[in-house]
């Protein structure tokens, strides 16, 4: 069972991550970016921090594929003392938790199963239609019935 306090600070960190990201961090290398998750460590040494990124930057202008998603990182590595700094002022720890910012990976693993479910849907449809013109191999009803007896009129 997880420590309920370990909980409570996961959930603050990401709170305050969050809103700092809106409201203090200017990178214009940050795009649209959503935090979803906090892990701590059992000795709340450490954080995970989970995020996503739409790959927009702030003035609305598509990224490249690539490039924004790195730029995104890039920025909030660059902003880790000030959030990390941020969260120890708030939180008032004894230990102020490592930031460690990982692209939350929810977002491919939702795309493909996306994909895999498209292709069973579409192998299933195939099976169906080959099934359509097939006829049994022996008979209709191959299960044996007891023999009726004889009308005897």
């Amino acid at each position: 069972m997880a420590n309920p306090r370990i909980a409570k600070l996961e959930d603050q960190i990401q709170r305050i991550i969050a809103q700092m990201l809106e409201r203090r961090v200017k990178d214009p290398r940050l795009g649209f970016v959503t935090i979803t998750e906090v892990r701590l460590t059992g000795d709340a040494r450490e954080a995970t921090v989970f995020f996503t990124d739409l790959g927009r930057s702030l003035d609305g202008r598509e990224a490249d594929a690539e490039g924004g998603k790195v730029d995104t990182a890039a920025a909030l590595e660059s902003a880790k003392g000030l959030l990390r700094s941020t969260i120890g002022q708030r939180l008032g720890l004894k230990f102020t938790p490592t930031l460690t910012f990982v692209r939350d990976a929810s977002e491919q693993t939702a795309q493909d199963m996306e994909d895999l479910l498209a292709r069973v849907q579409a192998s299933d449809a195939e099976l169906a239609g080959r099934r359509a013109g097939a006829a049994f191999a022996g008979e209709a009803d191959p299960y044996r019935k007891p023999a009726e007896p004889a009308d005897e009129a």
